[in-house]
């Protein structure tokens, strides 16, 4: 049950990432267009495409550590012994769970709640600043959410003796073309 929540939520999310791309895909050629073909350009784009990068950037974190592709130091873990590589895999997951529950959720939270109670606009745009703001605590739960499930496996890995070789980055996994 728990794995078919996971893969909707996962499906949801990605799906989310992709329409905003294709939202600040269509708003940069509209700027584009409006700019250098009708030579008026719009007042608006700019700011859109801003708000839809910070949603892009902010979900595509949750969506590269859900994939296991997110930045990280992978050559140097990649040179560690297979236990060793996952203890600091462990340290990554916990850091990063702590850091995403505390800072993102908790604190986007509040910085959600405090801007729509103060009731910031954009200028351009004219909607809400805090549902911009929202980008962070949704992140946020998506991060705690991966980075708990990956610590989980990796504890399992460690309590069994047993290390799954593809849960981790290994020096035969990267591609150099």
């Amino acid at each position: 049950m728990f794995r078919l929540i996971k893969k909707v939520l996962d499906r949801c999310l990605e799906i989310l990432v992709m329409v905003v791309v294709a939202v600040l895909v269509l708003d940069v050629l509209w700027q584009v267009f409006t700019r250098f073909v009708l030579n008026n350009p719009s007042s608006w784009t700019e700011e859109l495409a801003i708000f839809m990068l910070i949603w892009v950037s902010l979900l595509g974190a949750a969506v590269a550590l859900n994939r296991g592709a997110h930045l990280g130091i992978d050559y140097f873990v990649g040179k560690l012994p297979p236990r060793q590589r996952v203890y600091t895999e462990v340290f990554v997951f916990v850091c990063v769970a702590l850091f995403s529950l505390l800072v993102m959720i908790v604190g986007g939270v509040s910085l959600v709640s405090r801007t729509l109670e103060l009731g910031q606009t954009s200028p351009a745009l004219g909607i809400k600043v805090g549902y911009v703001y929202l980008a962070i605590p949704i992140s946020g739960f998506f991060l705690v959410l991966y980075a708990v499930i990956g610590l989980v496996e990796r504890v399992n890995e460690l309590v069994r003796g047993r290390i799954d070789p593809d849960l981790h980055i290994t020096d035969t996994d990267v591609e150099i073309d």
